[in-house]
């Protein structure tokens, strides 16, 4: 069985669900308490973070390199272009919002508002949630720009950096921290990836203590 230790509102575990199911893994999803540094858990990824992949018999971490490995041994459907400026523009898109975008946004934002409570680390930064949120509408405009280009964030075909930026999305979605009504553009763009089949584990996520807004789940918001 393969399996994934995982937080639910993680963009990286997020990104390795949606490319899993995309590409139909059974897989068992293991929540994994990663901030308390666990012995067992440090064996498996001795960089102490997650998600950790347990599939092929291997033991994966780091979401970028394990979702390409998926793509690369299971071969349909194809979520990496087959040229290399195709692949090149990928990449660079998953860097944008794995490193710029969960810098400026995600974590000022979805770990500001949740997992410092989970982790019982005290209240949120009001600063840093400002930021995030005045932040947010760059990035939102930059989505809309080449979205206007392009059918799919990064060409004419949905690609891992679609699932990059969905996952991201998707947990500030949770937390009602995304304004839908910035762009149509985008929010046409997230109504088409929210609505495919692999994106039905991330609707049913329950984060105790935080119920997700009326309009997560609904595939016509």
């Amino acid at each position: 069985m393969t399996r994934l230790y995982h937080v639910p509102l993680s963009p990286f575990c997020r990104k390795v669900r949606l490319t899993l199911a995309e590409k139909k893994v059974e897989v068992e999803l293991v929540e994994e308490r990663y901030w308390e540094q666990a012995p067992e858990f440090m064996r498996r990824n001795p960089a102490g973070k997650i998600p950790i992949l347990r599939h092929d018999g291997k033991v994966m971490s780091e979401s970028q390199a394990i979702c390409e490995y998926l793509d690369e041994t299971i071969a349909e459907p194809k979520l990496m272009p087959r040229d290399a400026a195709g692949r090149y523009e990928v990449r660079r898109l998953c860097a944008w919002f794995d490193d710029k975008f969960h810098e400026e946004v995600t974590s000022k934002l979805v770990y500001e508002r949740v997992n410092k409570k989970v982790m019982k680390l005290g209240y949120p930064d009001s600063k840093n949630v400002k930021s995030g949120s005045t932040r947010i509408k760059y990035h939102l405009d930059y989505m809309a720009w080449l979205l206007e280009q392009r059918r799919w964030l990064a060409g004419n075909e949905m690609t891992l950096a679609d699932f990059a930026a969905a996952a991201h999305l998707s947990a500030l979605d949770y937390i009602s921290d995304v304004d839908w009504n910035r762009s149509q553009t985008v929010k046409d763009w997230y109504a088409k990836i929210k609505s495919r089949p692999s994106f039905r584990s991330l609707l049913a996520d329950q984060v105790p203590g935080f119920p997700p807004p009326a309009h997560y789940a609904d595939l016509d918001f």
